[in-house]
């Protein structure tokens, strides 16, 4: 069959170029539905070894959904955006259970999962069933903007309906896998957001960023990410080498894993006025012992940065101490702590913790 110019240079060039890697080995719809939630928000060199991990302990689909939740949190821990994990298991349990183990095998059916957009569910309906659907991500915006001069802004509602219908024209009907494989392949290694490498580009006779040295300016995203701050300082109460900790409600950052005891405010001023206002800390200023306190970590999210201090404190009495501490916390032992799915921030600073 005979492809447009376009649709023939990238496909050539990504059989010469493709990274091997493992989930491009495979039309199995779980492992490749694994594989884009892992990659959500994640690079592919951070992403592989867990993918690696989670094919290791999880083969199908099925033992994905009878894992508990803390496992597969606990397992997930240092990838963040852990709603992706949530979503994860809850759809493994959905095609488990409601489904007999069978994945949707179309874009409309994909697209009704939990944690499945039309991104995931375009990869998931070509990689592994061969429907005709395009993908539409950074790399591919990139791509299309530049070789065609397109500056309608891809944050925007026309935006994803021009670079969807064009998208949607290009795609051949016989390799949409390889096709939207290769298109994405193209974005991330030779047409890359800094520095693409424009002087051996198979696409650059017909590129209209090159023609018109626009490859800084294309594509167009006016959208800012406002970036909120939180400042937190969290208490390691321990009594006899026990740890109190609490599971975070999954409606805030890491939702689903644990922390310690926090007080926490929107500037370093207000956190110590916060802390000077803590009923809890007040009322049992005389049974705690204040010990090494942390330096400040800085951690930044996509829309939020945090800055934290860890204090470590010796509990003296823990039955008053337990008479007062609000329900939702419980004392884990350090083993336990240990086996706990936490956010990556507390987990690095536990690695360094003298009990």
């Amino acid at each position: 069959m005979a492809y447009p110019i376009f649709v023939e240079a990238i496909v050539g060039w990504y059989q010469l170029h493709k990274r091997d890697l493992p989930w491009r080995n495979t039309n199995d719809p779980y492992q490749i539905w694994l594989s884009e939630i892992i990659l959500q928000q994640t690079r592919v060199i951070q992403g592989k070894p867990y993918y690696e991990k989670f094919v290791s302990a999880y083969p199908t689909v099925k033992d994905l959904a009878q894992a508990p939740e803390d496992e597969v949190l606990r397992l997930w821990q240092g990838l963040g955006y852990y709603s992706r994990a949530r979503n994860l298991h809850a759809t493994a349990k959905y095609i488990t259970y409601e489904c007999n183990e069978q994945f949707p095998t179309t874009y409309e059916a994909l697209l009704k999962l939990k944690g499945v957009g039309k991104y995931t569910a375009a990869a998931i309906a070509s990689f592994a069933f061969k429907e005709p659907v395009a993908v539409l991500d950074g790399n591919v915006f990139r791509v299309l903007a530049r070789y065609f001069g397109i500056e309608t802004d891809i944050s925007s509602p026309k935006g994803s309906k021009v670079f969807g219908e064009l998208s949607q024209s290009l795609i051949p009907q016989d390799i949409p896998d390889s096709y939207n494989q290769a298109i994405m392949e193209f974005g991330a290694l030779q047409c890359t957001p800094q520095k693409p490498n424009c002087m051996y580009c198979p696409l650059a006779e017909g590129c209209e960023a090159f023609r018109t040295g626009r490859q800084a300016v294309l594509p167009v995203k006016q959208k800012k990410i406002k970036v909120k701050k939180r400042y937190i300082r969290y208490y390691l109460f321990n009594h006899k080498e026990n740890f109190l900790l609490k599971k975070r409600s999954k409606d805030d950052i890491w939702g689903g894993l644990y922390d310690f005891y926090a007080v926490e405010a929107t500037s370093a001023e207000n956190l110590q006025k916060a802390i000077a206002q803590e009923d809890f800390l007040q009322q049992q200023k005389n049974n705690l012992l204040f010990r090494k306190e942390s330096k400040q970590y800085t951690h930044i999210l996509t829309h939020q940065k945090l800055y934290v201090v860890f204090q470590a404190v010796e509990v003296v009495d823990r039955e008053y101490f337990e008479q007062e501490v609000p329900s939702q916390y419980t004392f884990f032992s350090w083993t336990a702590v240990s086996d706990l799915p936490k956010p990556i921030l507390i987990a690095k600073y536990l690695n360094n913790y003298q009990l």
